[in-house]
C-alpha cells in the first residue's frame, strides 16, 4: 500500500490560450489540464492546489502547486515523467516533498511579478501575447527611469491601493504591502523593452496591470510622473491609468518562509 505525500510542484507556462488557471467546467484551465495530466500518469484524480488566481492570458516562470500524491514514482522522476503528459505550453520545472500541512495558497510570504512592454517603429509580431507594444512615442532616458523609480518607491510599504484594483475585485480588505518595484529597460532587437518588477505580500484583481498601466500612462506623456503618490492617496481608480493587457504579464516567483517548504 503507497503512502500518501505532499508533493509541491514549480511549473512555467504560456497561458495564452487558458481562461487563467482556476478551473471551469467546459473551459480550457490551467488547474484542470494540470489535474488531467496527473490522472493520466498515476491513475488517480487529485485535487491541484494553486498558489494564484491567474488571469486568463497571463503567464507564470516560478508559478508554485501542491496535491497529495499515493503513487510510487521517485520524486526526482516527477518533472519529466509528469511533463511528458503536458502540454508544450506547461512545464515542470522542478519536483519536492513538502510536509503534509503545507498549502500552495495560503502559506505564501510574497509573490513576485514582472510586466514586459515596449517601444518600437512598428508592433513586433512575435511578441504578441508576450509583451505591451505601447507605441513609439516614448524612449525613456536613464535619467528619465531614474526620476519614475523615484516616484514608483511612494508605492512601496503598506497602503490602501484601491486606485489601482478593478472592478469585481473578491478581497475582504483593499491594504497591500509593496515591498519593491522598479522598472528596468534593455535594448531587444529593434525594441526598447521596459520591465516593471514588483514584489509584494498580496495584489489586489488587475493591480500589477493597473500600475503597469499607469507606468506606460506617465512614459507617454499622459499622466504626470510626479502624480503617483497623488493617485495612490486619492483611493480612486479613475485617477490611475488603463489596465495593461494580460499578455504581459509573468508570476515570476513566489515565496513562502522557511518552516513552509
Amino acid at each position: 500500500m503507497n503512502s500518501s505525500r505532499n508533493i509541491k510542484l514549480i511549473i512555467q507556462f504560456d497561458g495564452t490560450d487558458y481562461s487563467g488557471w482556476l478551473y471551469q467546467s467546459g473551459r480550457k484551465t490551467l488547474q484542470g489540464t494540470v489535474m488531467q495530466s496527473i490522472y493520466m500518469l498515476t491513475g488517480n484524480e487529485v485535487e491541484v492546489i494553486g498558489c494564484s488566481r491567474t488571469d486568463k492570458g497571463v503567464h507564470a516562470v516560478g508559478y508554485v502547486l501542491n496535491f497529495i500524491d499515493n503513487s510510487n514514482i521517485p520524486i526526482e522522476k516527477y518533472p519529466i515523467a509528469l511533463n511528458s503528459f503536458l502540454p508544450e505550453d506547461i512545464c515542470v520545472k522542478s519536483a519536492c516533498e513538502v510536509p503534509m500541512d503545507f498549502h500552495a495558497t495560503y502559506l505564501t510570504s510574497k509573490k513576485t511579478y514582472r510586466y514586459y512592454f515596449y517601444t518600437a517603429p512598428s508592433k513586433v509580431p512575435m511578441l504578441n501575447n508576450r509583451a505591451w507594444y505601447i507605441g513609439n512615442s516614448c524612449n525613456y532616458s536613464c535619467e528619465n527611469l531614474n526620476t519614475l523609480n523615484k516616484n514608483l518607491s511612494a508605492l512601496c510599504g503598506k497602503h490602501d491601493f484601491s486606485a489601482f484594483r478593478a472592478m469585481g475585485g473578491m478581497s475582504k480588505t483593499t491594504v497591500r504591502t509593496i515591498y519593491d518595484i522598479y522598472v528596468a529597460c534593455d535594448d531587444y532587437y529593434s525594441t526598447k523593452m521596459y520591465c516593471l518588477e514588483i514584489t509584494g505580500n498580496g495584489f489586489l484583481y488587475n493591480m500589477v496591470r493597473i500600475i503597469a498601466g499607469t507606468i506606460a500612462d506617465i512614459m507617454r506623456g499622459r499622466i504626470q510622473v510626479d502624480s503617483i503618490d497623488k493617485i495612490l492617496k486619492s483611493c480612486d481608480r479613475n485617477k490611475a491609468g488603463q489596465t495593461a493587457p494580460a499578455g504581459g504579464l509573468y508570476l515570476w516567483k513566489v515565496d513562502y518562509s522557511s518552516s513552509q517548504h
